[in-house]
């Protein structure tokens, strides 16, 4: 059994987001897989939506460079209707109908993708925990996301 352990290929992401007193950190590593295969060994994982909100993505990389360009558009546009900026539980919120939207399209790949958003307002710092299914959840402490998480949590549970 240790053999075959030792022969199983690691894939996937890891990404983390951590609160801070005076910010939010995230960040996520840099290689893309395809099955066995690397495809990308500098792949961006964390993308800066503007100047106060930032996420990294996991899951299916069209999904989520489609999902980004969207709500990148649609923050923007919410912002000229009301002329105002966005705050971060909007969002979150926004972004969340996305994907809860994507995730129920009939297709024969439906779209998985998960999100960690960080940004501050007028409130304070905030971090956002967007899973595949639509749902919001602020996080107070540290989170992770993509196959790599199990490890990521070991170490924060740890080490916060």
């Amino acid at each position: 059994m240790q053999d075959n352990q030792m022969n199983q290929l690691k894939t996937g992401t890891t990404t983390v987001g951590l609160v801070c007193r005076d910010g939010i950190v995230i960040g996520a590593d840099r290689r893309a897989t395809a099955g066995y295969l690397v495809v990308d060994k500098r792949a961006q994982k964390v993308h800066i939506i503007n100047d106060s909100i930032a996420l990294t993505i996991a899951g299916n990389v069209s999904d989520a460079q489609l999902l980004i360009k969207l709500f990148k558009a649609e923050l923007k546009l919410k912002e000229i209707q009301t002329n105002r900026r966005v705050n971060m539980k909007e969002a979150a919120n926004l972004l969340g109908g996305f994907l809860y939207s994507a995730i129920r399209q009939m297709s024969m790949m439906p779209a998985i993708t998960h999100f960690l958003l960080a940004g501050v307002d007028n409130v304070g710092y905030h971090l956002y925990d967007l899973y595949p299914d639509g749902s919001v959840t602020e996080v107070t402490d540290y989170t992770s996301s993509g196959s790599g998480s199990v490890m990521a949590f070991g170490l924060l549970e740890n080490l916060y």
